[in-house]
């Protein structure tokens, strides 16, 4: 008998369709010359109830951007983002208001993030009072009760934010963001300001988090590692674009994009006799503002040919659930 999860791996959640984000700028004298930044140019995909999606890039690659571009924090230059099957592009700010408990964000910084002002207790309350939910003893039992589902005490909820460790810190986010019983989660770096011990912890709450409660987490970061821990699919980011989307076994044993493979060659073995090739880059990312014509990784790809140059390749599918955007996939 199949668990609910599984089932609910069928019912698509999020839909993102042709999604793109230009940002202008002047340069030259004056500001007289006009441009875009092309921070996420075309994007498409599909994320399923109970899923956890990756999201991996180098710095500056439009991961942190297509995640406030799905929450509707940013307005996309064209494309669709559909939540459970709601154009959440163009919405009307009072009917997107009504469906923002259902979308939450995790933020990268656990020190930033939170108010030094106000103790936990009316951090994590906050989202109830701006949605007109329960208070009083209600209130206090809901309070207790993610304490408790993030590993914290009850008496944590006294205390200020500065009496806390980074760790610490995050399980409080975590437990602002699950207050209203969310079904999307964006983390946004979420353990890449901790240490490697407290990350393990972290990410091992998030997969309870799933497990447990259902829910649907986009999670963008820098390391393969982390990223494959807690997802089922996996998307590569290069320059605005994806280049690679696979479930995330499949994009470890067969990564079929050269700029995948280099990520991979990357991370660090866990023993000195397995060694592994490692596959280093020349030069340096493009600006997204001048964006190469062609492949936008063709400038550092070690197989580019003419028509590399020449022609932006579709990514397409190479394999069931396993899509390339590359001329020559490997």
């Amino acid at each position: 008998m199949k668990s609910a999860l599984l089932e609910n791996h069928k019912e698509p959640l999020l839909k993102v369709q042709g999604l793109k984000k230009y940002y202008p700028y002047r340069t030259g004298w004056l500001g007289a010359r006009k441009g875009h930044i092309q921070a996420v140019d075309d994007l498409s995909f599909v994320v399923h109830k109970g899923e956890t999606l990756g999201i991996v890039g180098e710095s500056g690659c439009g991961k942190s951007t297509l995640g406030q571009l799905i929450l509707q924090l940013e307005e996309p230059t064209e494309g669709e983002v559909w939540f459970a099957d709601q154009r959440l592009t163009g919405m009307s700010e009072k009917k997107l208001g009504s469906i923002r408990s259902d979308l939450q964000l995790i933020f990268q910084d656990p020190y930033s993030s939170l108010n030094p002002r106000l103790k936990v207790r009316d951090i994590i309350a906050e989202p109830f009072r701006i949605h007109g939910l329960p208070k009083g003893e209600s209130l206090e039992s809901r309070l207790a009760e993610l304490m408790e589902t993030v590993g914290l005490a009850k008496y944590h909820l006294d205390r200020y934010p500065h009496e806390f460790s980074g760790g610490q810190r995050q399980r409080i986010s975590i437990a602002r963001a699950l207050a209203l019983r969310p079904k999307l989660i964006v983390c946004d770096e979420a353990v890449s300001a901790l240490d490697a011990s407290i990350q393990a912890q972290i990410l091992n709450l998030l997969r309870k988090l799933r497990r447990e409660q259902g829910i649907t987490f986009i999670f963008i970061a820098h390391g393969l590692a982390s990223v494959k821990f807690v997802s089922d699919k996996i998307a590569v980011m290069y320059l605005g674009k994806i280049v690679e989307l696979a479930d995330k076994n499949e994009l470890f044993s067969h990564p079929r994009h050269p700029y995948t493979q280099s990520l991979l060659s990357a991370i660090p073995v866990s023993h000195p006799r397995d060694k592994k090739q490692r596959i280093v880059l020349k030069g340096d990312v493009p600006s997204p503002s001048n964006p190469p014509n062609g492949c936008r990784f063709h400038t550092r790809c070690p197989i580019a040919q003419e028509i590399c140059r020449n022609q932006s390749p579709e990514l397409r599918e190479i394999t069931a659930d396993h899509r390339v955007s590359c001329h020559f996939p490997l």
